[in-house]
């Protein structure tokens, strides 16, 4: 890569470069479902196309360096025509801190990553300290409705390592590694349940959000949210009997240490301050 580059584009990876007080000139994930970035996001051109980042529109702002994730549906070899490339490894969500130390050392950031990441998990401990003896005790359920189904997450998604770096427990139906999970389901992060067994959605606090990145798929995920907070199965739950539900921000399934500590915000909020 260049030294000291000025034009960078991100394809994937914006909170990770926005952690290191890099602001590209370029991202594709503008249209992303990103409140806990309001305010981080002006003069960053949209590169974004409906499946793949628009190469046009990456070539007219003349990149001087170019990088993401490899997960991004970008073909590496044009884009490095444009400018140097670097494509960083990333399998699934839970891996968020390994891929934000890869963008650490692509930019030769990493004593400033590493800050970051003190800083995230001082704060971890912080909540430890005040939740006491609750926190090992208390199961947490992390519940994202989609259009037409509901889903649970689990403990190696980016939401269940943050929940997991706060001392918190997991109900038995959301205690699976990413190995178990996707050799069970085919996914490493979250699996989708039926109606028959809402009762794995449950825990002594639910924390639930909805899917939808553009405004009719949004709608739609509300509307299948009122749909399963109607049904009577979902008043048998323990945590909604005991008013421990919880509507969050789509952060929970973010992508990097801002992210993270908006997770905690949350779980600060409404557990310690609940106690």
């Amino acid at each position: 890569m260049p030294n000291d580059p000025q034009r960078i584009v991100v394809l994937g990876g914006l909170e990770d470069a926005l952690s290191l007080g890099i602001k590209p000139i370029g991202s594709d994930e503008l249209n992303a479902e990103g409140i806990h970035l309001s305010g981080m996001l002006d003069g960053i051109e949209d590169v974004g196309g409906n499946d793949a980042p628009n190469l046009e529109k990456i070539l007219a702002l003349k990149p001087d360096f170019i990088i993401g994730g490899d997960y991004v549906s970008a073909n590496y070899g044009a884009l490095s025509k444009i400018a140097p490339t670097v494509l960083i490894a990333y399998g699934h969500s839970g891996q968020w801190k390994e891929f934000f130390m890869g963008y650490a050392e692509a930019f030769d950031k990493t004593a400033a990553a590493q800050q970051v990441m003190d800083d995230y998990y001082a704060r971890a401990e912080d909540f430890k300290t005040q939740m006491g003896d609750r926190a090992a005790e208390l199961e947490v359920s992390i519940v994202r409705v989609y259009p037409t189904h509901v889903n649970l997450y689990l403990k190696d998604s980016f939401c269940g390592t943050v929940v997991a770096d706060a001392g918190l427990s997991r109900p038995p139906s959301q205690d699976l590694t990413a190995s178990e999970a996707n050799a069970l389901f085919g996914n490493s992060i979250q699996y989708t349940i039926s109606r028959e067994k809402l009762s794995d959605a449950d825990g002594d606090a639910i924390f639930i959000w909805t899917y939808g990145y553009q405004d009719g798929i949004a709608q739609q995920a509300q509307t299948e949210k009122g749909r399963l907070m109607g049904d009577p199965l979902w008043s048998t739950l323990n945590a909604v009997q005991n008013g421990q539900v919880h509507e969050v921000p789509s952060y929970w399934i973010g992508s990097g240490p801002i992210a993270a500590n908006a997770i905690l915000d949350d779980l600060f909020n409404y557990l310690v301050e609940d106690s």
